[in-house]
């Protein structure tokens, strides 16, 4: 798949598109409904289909003291983009430039001239352009008199709520998983490096793969029930993982720790992707290390049954 950057011309083979707009953090059902019709409509007339992205988040921009919020990294979007059927990913570069671009123009000189779209397809809310002035009204109307086609998809909702990336982050908050994954049609999943930690797990009999939360939405610490996929073979391996701050050892050191159950192998340095099935227990500091290990037997027992 290829992935452009919207401060350049599309190539000539991946201009015509039709271009899913929007943010598309998570790539949720909703996010799914929008993308889903750009590529049937594109397959109908022939033509490739661009699912687009903003990297950093608007948000992130104009707010840049927010905690983390990010459900996917790029190169998870790009692969659901990919499994989607999109011909390429195109990554709207948030900046001073792009933030300060009048609707107008967005229109005429970013879509049209630069990527040469035939057509878009956003859901109702979105905006765009300088001041978020641009809406999907602007859109059919400005782009409709330039020759852009635009076409508007109607919110999805799951139990008579719509399904947003801020619901699926505040179930994630409240130590929800299940209701994350089924709005977003699959677990949450943190993917990074393994780094070397003070192997205190292996002290204990739980050698842990230590991984960085870095811009990820931080779920309720405590520990849960997961899957780990090393992407180098795509072996899946079943775990406990704890995320938090480590309660039990000093200095706190905020950190995803899952333990694979039966596996021996060397994981540090590879790159690995935990899923979030279920939340077992919150963080807790013990008296000792031997009522810790006794936690972490019962904590392990209960992973396997939910894995099983």
């Amino acid at each position: 798949m290829r992935w452009l950057d919207h401060r350049e011309a599309v190539p000539d083979p991946l201009r015509g598109a039709i271009v899913a707009l929007g943010n598309f953090d998570g790539f949720h059902k909703g996010h799914q409904a929008v993308a889903g019709e750009a590529i049937r409509w594109a397959h109908e007339e022939g033509r490739p289909s661009i699912i687009a992205t903003f990297d950093p988040h608007p948000v992130r921009f104009f707010k840049p003291d927010v905690p983390p919020f990010r459900l996917t990294t790029l190169e998870q979007r790009q692969e659901l983009y990919i499994d989607a059927g999109a011909s390429a990913m195109l990554v709207f570069h948030f900046d001073g430039a792009l933030a300060g671009t009048p609707a107008q123009d967005f229109i005429s000189e970013i879509l049209i001239e630069r990527f040469g779209a035939h057509g878009v397809v956003t859901g109702g809310d979105f905006t765009f352009g300088k001041g978020a002035a641009g809406n999907v009204d602007i859109l059919r109307d400005m782009g409709g008199e330039l020759g852009l086609q635009s076409r508007v998809v109607d919110v999805v909702e799951e139990e008579a709520e719509t399904v947003s990336s801020s619901r699926i982050r505040q179930a994630l908050k409240d130590g929800d998983p299940q209701l994350a994954a089924k709005l977003l049609t699959r677990p949450f999943a943190i993917r990074g490096i393994v780094e070397h930690g003070d192997k205190r797990g292996r002290d204990i009999g739980y050698p842990t793969a230590n991984l960085s939360l870095e811009n990820y939405q931080r779920p309720k610490y405590g520990i849960y029930a997961v899957t780990g996929k090393i992407l180098s073979t795509g072996e899946v391996l079943k775990g406990a993982a704890n995320i938090g701050v480590r309660p039990q050892f000093d200095p706190p050191k905020e950190l995803l720790e899952p333990h694979f159950f039966d596996f021996s192998g060397d994981l540090y340095g590879q790159e690995i992707e935990v899923a979030f099935h279920h939340f077992l227990r919150p963080e807790a500091k013990f008296e000792s290390l031997e009522a810790l290990i006794e936690q972490m037997d019962a904590d392990c027992e209960e992973a396997r049954k939910f894995l099983s």
